[in-house]
């Protein structure tokens, strides 16, 4: 499978590259600084303003799926409009670029925690991942609204770390737009078992025009 993979170098997209290079698809990887993609014969770096939707066309064409695993940086001094912005630039890019399936990662702050309650509309939600986590729910909702891509939206567990509980196991369980607890009541999930759960996705799509999420 031909994928272009937009965020490459992220701490999502690199465990994302990893799985799909391991896998043996063919990876157009896009990231503001490529030099930091690996070089290999599975790879092509692909250096482009995410911002301009006319250069996500350019870059992600010819593909079979585009996996966005877009984020300007939790550091980022307008995180919450920047996320959009690159987001609806990335969507439309992939519109005019002919390639019909769209795979976003998004955050597991629009997860419903209580009838009616979203964990980012928590108390305890940390003050520093909400405009990130703000951005991803309200773009999941523009993005159900999309009647054109074939898209797929992925919510990680609520807790997502490198090398959770024994790095990549292979396994997991999947839910729609509520987390998925383990038998100690905890969300959580590997960032290498979240790639599993989205290269098995675009291997097998189960959940085309919809959100999911993943955990142990």
């Amino acid at each position: 499978m031909k994928v272009a993979l937009i965020g490459a170098t992220g701490f999502v997209g690199t465990a994302i590259l990893n799985e799909l290079i391991e896998r043996g698809h063919q990876v157009t990887a896009i990231a503001r600084h490529p030099e930091q993609i690996p070089q290999h014969s599975l790879i092509v770096r692909k250096p482009t303003n995410v911002l301009d939707a006319a250069a996500v066309a350019e870059a992600v064409k010819a593909n079979d799926i585009v996996i966005s695993a877009y984020n300007p940086g939790w550091t980022h001094p307008d995180l919450y409009h920047e996320f959009l912005r690159g987001s609806a630039a990335i969507q439309e890019g992939v519109k005019r670029s002919g390639v019909q399936r769209l795979l976003v990662v998004g955050g597991a702050g629009s997860l419903f925690v209580a009838e009616g309650l979203q964990k980012v509309d928590t108390p305890d939600f940390p003050a520093e991942w909400k405009p990130g986590a703000l951005a991803a729910r309200d773009y999941l909702n523009i993005l159900k609204e999309e009647k054109e891509l074939d898209w797929t939206f992925l919510s990680p567990a609520l807790e997502m770390h490198q090398g959770t509980s024994g790095e990549r196991k292979g396994t997991y369980r999947t839910g729609l737009d509520t987390p998925v607890y383990n038998e100690e009541k905890r969300s959580i999930i590997s960032v290498e078992d979240v790639a599993v759960a989205i290269v098995d996705e675009i291997e097998s799509p189960e959940y085309s025009r919809k959100r999911f999420t993943v955990a142990y």
